[in-house]
């Protein structure tokens, strides 16, 4: 055991630590003590359990946990259960940096606080800093330390200054409480559960199954999923696809106190979507480009290999562009991309265009029709929950690439589209809301979007909902609840017993910023936070987002819509800010719609034909879909068609295994 002494000047405002204290670090491993050096990111995998009988507390047990997990820290383990036997906390290790054997979590501080940290505090150095202006002497580089020294001065308002993904686990020792929490977006995962005297928690719910909880499917997320697509629910962000197995929603954390065996959740984060800033095109810019690129440096600190996931879009050749005026050189930066030769959407020009702009190393994998099946059961058994399209299979293999390069951090463009309305369906919001401040603008912009080629909807319905919003989301929630029930293929009995009208909510939509605020922090973002960081964990890679730095969020949010979609684009700051940095091709770009596979060709394949059919004939055995269904011709879709619904049968047949 290495004690590591520290001291604080005697005007600190920590009252805990006013006195000279010790910071303590633990490793078991196979329940014995090893010096542990505190130089790490903890990018990795949690689990634990809190319980008042302290036979459901064991390092048998936190292994199960921690094996179902491994993938998500395949670097190293840890364990540590409290003096009482009352709490047990299991760690598995993704190091980022100081990735020496030595280190590991938990960690402890002072003999009072015990942490297991999942994910990285980018402004570490910004707060380290801060902090030792208040007295706080530290040993070391990591993050994690920060993290602890940081709640020990901040309490519970720690969270306010972290900038960063995270899911972590404190124990305070002295106070007999857990102190849970998750990051803004949610980028990193946190489920918990209770089962008789015990409270369960870890990374991913195959670390609760493996500590006995049952897996139950909560089917009415399973019929939403089958029929319109979704699996999860603006209603309640707790509420998971398994029963008794919960979500801790983004941006709140738990307190647990183990004398009343019961706990408190509270938010500690917000986006004000409501204040609009009074600013100028070039101040916009400015700002923008500079909490972008402040955003991209952060998210580089690293001492392992750093690449970029490159689609060929705006998005991540933007942050490919950020990372090379930054001062990344060939041999520093790579990418790693996904090619279709041959398929209409492929995207391997673009993506030619921006290695070639950047002088970077590129590496590109081709997904196939057989390498899904073969693959299939794995990426499911990862995913866990069922994935809207193949479009999940495809980033998993660009993982793989970055792994088969020793390239463990990745930085990628997610979140974009949802805070920058990028995607094509959030035009119409934003004619809504022109139309009904200025009509002939409107109009002016719906003809710049003609002529630009993009498709949107703008009809006598779109007229109604501007000034209707409310009868308008109450008749998108009656849409999709008619798709429910008149979706033949599922079975009567199914539907009348699992249709839940409430997790079918729609938003009042008067602005754009309304729609964007609902997809990124109540209904989309979160979903597709999920799928990659599954698919990265899988392969012990880290996922990093600059376009989710919650201070950049806060600014677009906070920028009137036409900063967003102006003149026939969209994504319109972003576009001006980098339109110089960038080749006019992927700035410009007018035609890219998102990360999209050859799924339709794929599932004409006779392979993945007859795997379908066995879908269905197994969600037929359980009562699921009509027997009918078999007899039906299979029916392949594009990636992203609404009508999916043959992939949904295959996915979801191997989800509920």
């Amino acid at each position: 055991m290495l004690r590591s002494a520290f001291y604080l000047s005697p005007n600190t405002f920590c009252p805990s630590l006013r006195s000279l204290c010790e910071i303590t670090l633990y490793t078991f491993k196979n329940l014995g003590k090893s010096k542990l050096k505190l130089d790490i990111y903890s990018m990795c995998g949690i689990a634990g359990i809190i319980s008042i009988n302290p036979n459901h507390i064991s390092k048998e047990r936190l292994q199960k946990m921690t094996d179902a997990i491994a993938h998500r820290g395949p670097d190293g383990e840890g364990f540590w259960i409290n003096p009482g036997a009352k709490l047990g906390l299991g760690h598995r290790r993704l190091s980022i940096i100081d990735p020496s054997d030595q280190a590991a979590q938990p960690m402890h501080l002072a003999n009072r606080y015990s942490v297991i940290h999942n994910g990285e505090i980018y402004n570490y150095v910004e707060l380290k800093q801060a902090l030792q202006q208040k007295g706080y002497s530290f040993q070391t580089s990591s993050d994690t330390e920060v993290l602890l020294a940081a709640y020990d001065c901040y309490g519970d308002q720690c969270l306010k200054y972290f900038d960063g993904m995270f899911a972590f686990v404190l124990w305070d020792e002295k106070e007999q409480t857990l102190f849970c929490a998750r990051d803004r977006f949610g980028e990193k995962p946190f489920y918990y559960a209770f089962e008789d005297d015990q409270f369960l928690f870890a990374s991913e719910a195959k670390a609760l199954w493996a500590a006995g909880i049952k897996k139950e499917i909560n089917y009415p997320l399973l019929l939403n999923y089958l029929t319109v697509g979704h699996t999860d629910t603006p209603v309640d962000k707790t509420i998971s696809f398994f029963q008794h197995i919960f979500s801790l929603p983004p941006a709140h954390y738990l307190k647990f106190e183990l004398a009343s065996f019961s706990f408190e959740l509270n938010p500690y984060w917000d986006c004000d979507k409501e204040t609009q800033l009074n600013i100028s095109e070039n101040d916009a810019k400015e700002k923008f480009s500079s909490l972008f690129f402040d955003s991209v440096k952060k998210r580089l600190r690293s001492d392992m290999p750093i690449g970029t996931s490159l689609s060929g879009g705006l998005d991540s050749s933007s942050i490919a562009a950020a990372i090379h005026e930054l001062g990344a050189t060939h041999d520093s930066h790579q990418t790693f991309s996904a090619i279709f030769p041959g398929f209409e959407k492929d995207e391997s020009s673009f993506i030619q265009i921006a290695t070639k702009e950047f002088g970077l190393n590129g590496f590109t994998v081709s997904p196939t029709a057989d390498g899904l099946i073969h693959e299939f059961e794995k990426l499911c058994y990862h995913q866990e929950i069922p994935f809207s399209s193949s479009s999940v299979y495809a980033q998993y293999k660009v993982f793989e690439l970055a792994s088969s390069h020793q390239v463990k951090v990745l930085l990628d463009g997610q979140g974009a589209d949802e805070i920058l309305g990028g995607y094509p369906k959030y035009i119409h919001w934003y004619l809504q809301e022109l139309f009904r401040a200025k009509p002939l603008a409107a109009m002016r912009e719906k003809k710049a979007f003609q002529k630009n080629h993009i498709p949107f909807e703008w009809g006598l319905k779109n007229h109604l909902a501007t000034w209707f919003p409310a009868q308008a989301a109450h008749q998108l929630e009656k849409r999709e609840a008619k798709k429910i029930r008149q979706q033949s293929a599922i079975a009567l009995d199914f539907k009348e017993q699992y249709f839940d009208r409430p997790t079918l909510y729609k938003p009042l939509v008067t602005k754009l910023n309304d729609i964007l605020y609902f997809n990124t922090f109540h209904q989309g973002l979160e979903e597709l936070l999920r799928y990659a960081d599954r698919n990265a964990m899988a392969h012990g890679r880290e996922l990093r987002l600059p376009f989710l730095s919650h201070e950049l969020v806060e600014f677009v949010f906070s920028l009137p819509s036409h900063f967003k979609i102006h003149q026939g684009w969209t994504k319109w700051i972003l576009r001006t800010a980098m339109g110089k940095k960038l080749p006019p091709e992927i700035a410009w770009r007018k035609d890219k719609t998102g990360y999209e596979p050859p799924q339709k060709m794929w599932m004409e394949n006779k392979t993945v034909q007859d795997y379908m059919q066995e879908a269905k004939q197994k969600l037929v055995n359980e009562k699921i879909l009509n027997p009918t269904v078999l007899n039906k011709k299979n029916q392949p879709r594009d990636a992203y068609a609404a009508d999916n619904f043959d992939w949904r049968y295959m996915v979801a047949a191997q989800c509920i295994s």
